[in-house]
């Protein structure tokens, strides 16, 4: 790499007190998936004030390019992405969340950051290297469809298509300076399960003039656990899980309809088609032995995300040159689902993860009300990422 590693980590500290404000703004300003208008907004004035050509794209996204000497040459894409949780924050910082019942737990704000430093970097140094990098702030990553189909959809990334796109997403078991690698499989895909289960209802003193329908809501369950963990092929992992389940009787009334809703992952398309076909014969059974209606929608979510081997065992390598071998680490598979793997059943894609856990401090989960990071992980995750871009442009 031409612009050394001493240049971008130089730059990258030049920068450093307005990582940090970006950052901060973003947290304390967190919108909703696809309703990010705000957010985009911000984004949007950052990367005028230093002159990078943006467009926007799936409503509340945005798409960025810098093109550097002999643009056609090769092409990398960066993704953040921009969306918060719907969580009341709980942690007292003095930026915490201005909206209420909005939060950014899993991290998002710290993406977003790290691309806009990223470019805001790569921007300055664009006459030094060769090819072209485009940063793309996603939408919608929380809920479904996800955002990625929407960016996909829009055909943004055809002309041209990227070499590459690398996406990055904080990890809270991992100290700051740390970053983790997965070649291939890493994440799982995500499906939706929901159920009405309905009967006729009656006295909970004679079920038997009516259809127990929480028994039958209980076998449901039970019952549609042992048809997938029965039948999933030997080393593949799948997960199951049923978290609500809803019945408004009473001590002495049999409800006419218990609602259910649950997940599905599994690290295998082919399974996961097989599976979903047997969780709707076992679900007819059940309808017909027990009389009730039991309808039964299964809803299509993110696909196994899977990188590239070659791009990750490459970024790995640059992550251990750059940050010493002790603070790269491998990481196991996820049973978690992201819209990123999308991204990867189209283009070479390699998503890692940032450590942001304080050293000596207890981990705050993702998705909770009291998540923290170490925000000196912002200046991890942007040194690597300018790093993993020219690395990548220049081979």
């Amino acid at each position: 790499m031409t612009i050394s590693h001493q240049q971008i980590s130089e730059s990258v500290k030049k920068y450093g007190q307005e990582l940090l404000s970006i950052r901060r703004h973003l947290h304390q300003h967190p919108e909703l998936s696809f309703v990010e208008y705000k957010t985009s907004a911000y984004i949007a004035s950052q990367l005028k004030e230093w002159g990078i050509a943006y467009k926007q794209v799936a409503d509340t996204g945005l798409i960025a390019e810098i093109r550097g000497r002999n643009p056609q040459k090769r092409l990398i894409v960066l993704r953040g992405d921009i969306d918060a949780l719907p969580i009341q924050e709980q942690t007292g910082l003095p930026f915490a969340s201005i909206n209420e019942g909005v939060m950014h737990a899993c991290g998002h704000d710290v993406h977003t950051s790290c691309v806009l430093g990223s470019g805001r970097i790569l921007n300055e140094l664009k006459d030094q290297f060769e090819g072209t990098v485009k940063l793309l702030f996603q939408p919608g990553e929380e809920v479904l469809p996800g955002g990625a189909t929407k960016i996909i959809a829009s055909g943004v990334l055809n002309d041209p298509k990227p070499d590459a796109i690398i996406g990055q997403h904080v990890y809270a078991e991992l100290e700051a300076g740390k970053l983790g690698f997965r070649p291939g499989m890493y994440m799982a895909s995500g499906d939706e399960i929901h159920v009405k289960l309905r009967g006729p209802g009656g006295h909970a003193a004679m079920p038997d003039r009516t259809v127990d329908i929480l028994n039958v809501a209980s076998r449901f369950i039970l019952g549609m656990q042992e048809e997938v963990y029965q039948n999933v092929p030997e080393k593949i992992p799948a997960v199951l899980t049923f978290g609500k389940i809803e019945g408004k009787g009473a001590t002495n009334v049999i409800p006419k309809e218990v609602t259910i809703a649950g997940t599905f992952r599994t690290m295998n398309e082919d399974w996961r088609d097989e599976a979903h076909g047997r969780m709707k014969s076992f679900s007819e059974k059940l309808a017909l032995e027990s009389k009730a209606v039991i309808e039964l929608d299964i809803r299509k979510g993110y696909p196994c995300l899977v990188n590239d081997e070659n791009l990750t065992a490459m970024l790995k390598s640059l992550a251990q040159k750059n940050l010493t071998t002790e603070n790269v680490v491998d990481l196991d598979i996820r049973m978690t689902a992201e819209d990123f793997s999308y991204y990867s059943q189209h283009f070479k894609a390699c998503f890692y993860r940032l450590g942001i856990r304080t050293p000596g401090k207890e981990v705050t989960n993702l998705h909770s009300p009291d998540f923290v990071v170490d925000e000196s992980a912002l200046e991890t995750g942007v040194n690597f990422m300018v790093c993993a871009a020219l690395h990548y442009l220049e081979i």
